[in-house]
């Protein structure tokens, strides 16, 4: 598996991730993309945000990828998969990953609210999955995308940072003008 882990191929897999963010943008969701490769390398599972159109906050990137994962080799254990995401994972997510036996996760961008490594408590012993993490692969390309997107969606609301206004203030203004 280590022929799959090279930097070479890192940034093959994460920019196959980073086409399923950009499914999330086109969708309106935020740009998270997901995908779970096999000890072969092969990309069995992918996956993008879709928590908005679902309804549902189960369906981060991550999930999906490792629930698709699962059925294309009808087994619930990824033992020896690699999670490649473009955002650091949440806790939540993170207990997904431990629970599938996923082996290394790689992700872009650290997650400054939501990132598991916020969280200072350990996995629960339970788990028995040390999963080995490398961050920052793409994170660039990572922050940029989620920065545009997050621009749009305030400048969409009418937000304004001029004059230091945040929020709406000042909307009904702009608007009278």
């Amino acid at each position: 598996m280590e022929e799959h882990f090279s930097a070479t191929n890192n940034s093959f897999y994460m920019n196959e991730a980073f086409t399923q963010a950009f499914k999330a943008v086109a969708a309106d969701e935020v740009p998270v993309g997901a995908i779970v490769v096999s000890s072969n390398g092969t990309i069995i599972g992918r996956g993008y945000n879709q928590v908005e159109s679902k309804k549902n906050q189960l369906a981060h990137a991550e999930c999906i990828a490792i629930q698709n994962g699962t059925k294309n080799i009808d087994d619930w254990r990824l033992d020896g998969c690699i999670l490649y995401v473009t955002l650091e994972p949440c806790r939540m997510c993170m207990g997904l990953i431990e629970l599938s036996r996923i082996s290394k996760l790689i992700y872009g961008a650290n997650s400054p609210l939501f990132g598991f490594q916020l969280d200072n408590e350990q996995s629960s012993w339970v788990y028995k999955n040390d999963v080995v993490i490398r961050g920052g692969v793409g994170a660039e390309k990572s922050q940029l995308i989620l920065k545009q997107f997050f621009q749009k969606k305030r400048n969409k609301k009418g937000e304004y940072q001029e004059a230091g206004l945040r929020g709406n203030q000042g909307c009904a203004d702009a608007k009278a003008k």
